[in-house]
């Protein structure tokens, strides 16, 4: 009798102690994705672990990441949940996540040329995203523009006012558009590329979302952008079109449980339901048109969707150094707005004079015009600091988030400021000149 007590008590311990592991409850998670990505994942989420349910704060990467750095000594989050994966180096190594061995199956160590999963267990992709340019077909036949294929085909003159971006420091997803180009192509020809795209810009908008929406209501005709917003854009409907350029990447979208998570145990079940081949499917949503992580989950993909595992165009990308991005992060997110983003309109100014002179130059050459106009593009894609002083740590540590360090980046953004600006201005009155010569 007594044996079969403690046989009892034990089982009943058991289960008692298994109800208290059981996922359940509210799991909040930080995230840059918008409802169109989230509601679907949360809705098949719920339905597979009945009992838990997933509150969203929606916050841009850089603001999840500072709002996670704030709170630490109270955390109410379970989970962050974000496109950029250098976003994850930075939480890990402030030892704002917690490690955690994933269960799934079937996943590679690679997707292109990038690791899938964190080798230390703080974060794991389930889903990867490459960088390339999407445009409206409506709006290109009305304005008869060609078919870009590559970033610098959006340098010519025919896109003139045709192109808009996010800015790398208020889009994740930028930066690492924008880190790409740097790292294929080499910091100096990178940046050319860059700001020569730059001068056609119509804009730089504050939301990644802006981008695309943009494009599908036809406001503008090309669009630097994540691939899912164009997939996700032609699955609803809209005449839209997408490239992969030569020079880009293929990044995994990663989720990581954080450091002291109010409900770890749903945290952790939510992270094996992102994994989960049913989990991976719902990537396949109209709304997301994700690509999975799991080569075996493309058998039930929609017609024509893409396959990085299969495609070796997907596959041969350039290798991301993700260490790089991260250290520089800040570096080139000031850049890029110091010279474009608050300089856009000089820019576009030098640039419309540019394309002035080389179609004079073409129905009449001249040489001296003709040097002037080469002059005026290297006056624009001149850099005022080069790769190794943008890694500097005397650099860097400017953008170090200090209050000491406020005055030093305060100099450093109006050297580069001051520098863009004498440069385009010189950039456009070579080339008016230039123009005057060839007519």
């Amino acid at each position: 009798m007594h044996r079969r007590l403690m046989l009892l008590l034990c089982a009943s311990l058991i289960s008692s102690a298994a109800q208290a592991q059981a996922p359940a409850g509210k799991v909040t998670v930080i995230t840059s994705f918008s409802k169109e990505v989230t509601d679907p994942i949360k809705k098949a989420f719920e339905a597979a672990i009945p009992g838990a349910t997933l509150e969203v704060q929606n916050r841009n990467t850089n603001a999840g990441v500072k709002y996670l750095e704030e709170t630490r000594a109270n955390n109410q989050v379970d989970l962050f949940w974000a496109s950029a994966p250098d976003a994850f180096e930075v939480l890990k190594g402030k030892g704002l996540l917690q490690k955690y061995a994933s269960k799934a199956t079937g996943i590679p160590e690679k997707i292109g040329q990038y690791p899938i999963n964190d080798p230390a267990g703080f974060y794991f992709g389930f889903a990867a995203s490459g960088y390339g340019i999407m445009w409206n077909e409506r709006y290109a036949k009305a304005n008869k523009l060609p078919e870009p294929k590559e970033w610098q085909d959006l340098a010519r003159p025919a896109y003139y006012d045709h192109v808009s971006i996010a800015a790398p420091s208020r889009s994740g997803t930028t930066h690492l558009t924008i880190e790409a180009v740097l790292q294929g192509e080499g910091w100096a020809k990178g940046w050319a590329t860059v700001k020569s795209m730059a001068g056609n810009f119509r804009s730089v908008t504050e939301r990644s979302f802006g981008v695309p929406e943009a494009v599908n209501s036809g406001q503008v005709g090309y669009g630097i952008v994540i691939d899912f917003f164009a997939f996700s854009a032609q699955a609803a409907g809209f005449p839209v079109k997408f490239i992969y350029p030569t020079v880009t990447t293929i990044v995994p979208a990663n989720v990581g449980i954080v450091a002291s998570a109010p409900n770890k145990a749903a945290a952790e079940a939510f992270v094996e339901f992102l994994l989960s081949p049913a989990g991976q499917q719902v990537l396949f949503d109209p709304g997301i048109r994700r690509l999975p992580v799991n080569p075996d989950v493309y058998a039930k993909a929609p017609a024509n969707y893409p396959n990085p595992f299969k495609d070796p165009r997907l596959s041969s990308m350039v290798k991301f150094d993700v260490t790089k991005s991260e250290v520089r992060n800040d570096v080139v997110d000031v850049l890029f707005d110091q010279l474009i983003s608050f300089q856009l309109e000089p820019l576009k100014a030098a640039t419309k004079a540019i394309h002035a002179a080389e179609a004079a130059l073409a129905r009449k050459d001249n040489s001296q015009a003709r040097a002037l106009v080469v002059q005026a593009r290297e006056l624009i894609g001149a850099m005022p600091v080069d790769e190794a002083a943008a890694s500097s740590k005397e650099t860097i540590g400017a953008f170090g988030g200090k209050k000491e360090k406020g005055a030093r980046q305060a100099e450093l953004e109006q050297q580069w400021a001051a520098f863009a600006k004498q440069n385009y201005a010189q950039a456009q009155s070579r080339a008016e000149e230039a123009l005057k010569l060839a007519k």
